[in-house]
């Protein structure tokens, strides 16, 4: 009879020692995981955004003109387009205009609107725009040419430096956007007595570089220009490199 208690035992013995063995797993993995729950949770992180500003002196041009003319039919308007269209292209080509091409082409009925009647056809209006480069100090004397050659709109006009330079300029943005973050989040994390730890994430957001503006001329007919003595002055100016950068720092 003894014998058969001792058979019955044996299998609750066993099952004692199996949850004891799994207690003891337990409480060693919840161990060597609290410091690292615990260091995870004092992990914090700072975002800030420095910017940075170059300014490159200009050396070219770009410009936008066209050719407008008015006729009684379309066939009349393109032709009289496409003739002063082709005197000014062949002038820009003439003076090593650089990336030269065509930005724009229109043709459209003009009508007279007048008290309640229906509207009359009266003609027809065209157009032929073309965009180009050239170098500040040639521009206005070519703009003048331009007009004497059948050029009657002058759209725009901005200035860009060369890509050497704005190349140059955008790497120095990038590092004094750099240099700000760093000056932000140190000035932060000091006033509240925190340490910063190490960068955990960099974002470069852009280095963005806008033309510089030119008022736009208005020049509604090509013989005012002509009369005018004296040459359209055409003066650059600097160019704006700007960048940004996001850094996250823990402290």
């Amino acid at each position: 009879m003894l014998s058969d208690i001792q058979t019955n035992l044996r299998p609750s013995r066993q099952k004692c020692w199996h949850h004891l063995q799994l207690l003891t797993t337990l409480l060693v993995s919840l161990t060597f995981a609290a410091p690292g729950l615990a260091q995870e949770k004092q992990t914090r992180v700072l975002t800030v955004t420095g910017r940075g500003v170059e300014n490159v002196q200009t050396t070219k041009a770009q410009v936008s003109l066209g050719v407008e003319a008015q006729a009684k039919t379309a066939r009349e308007v393109q032709q009289e387009v496409a003739r002063r269209s082709a005197a000014v292209v062949a002038l820009l080509k003439s003076r090593g205009v650089e990336k030269l091409q065509t930005t724009g082409i229109s043709l459209n009925p003009a009508y007279n609107y007048q008290d309640n009647k229906p509207p009359q056809l009266t003609g027809f209006t065209g157009s032929n725009v073309v965009s180009f480069q050239i170098e500040t100090e040639q521009a206005g004397a070519l703009l003048d040419e331009a007009v004497r050659a059948g050029a009657t709109r002058i759209d725009s006009l901005s200035f860009i430096a060369a890509d050497e330079a704005i190349a140059k300029a955008q790497q120095q943005a990038l590092r004094e956007a750099v240099q700000d973050a760093q000056a932000q989040a140190g000035a932060v994390l000091g006033s509240l007595n925190f340490t910063t730890r190490e960068i955990v994430n960099i974002q470069v957001n852009g280095a963005d570089v806008p033309p510089t503006p030119f008022p736009r001329p208005q020049l509604a007919q090509a013989d005012v220009a002509t009369r005018q003595a004296v040459p359209t002055p055409v003066i650059g100016g600097e160019q704006e490199v700007q960048a940004a950068v996001t850094l996250q720092i823990s402290y």
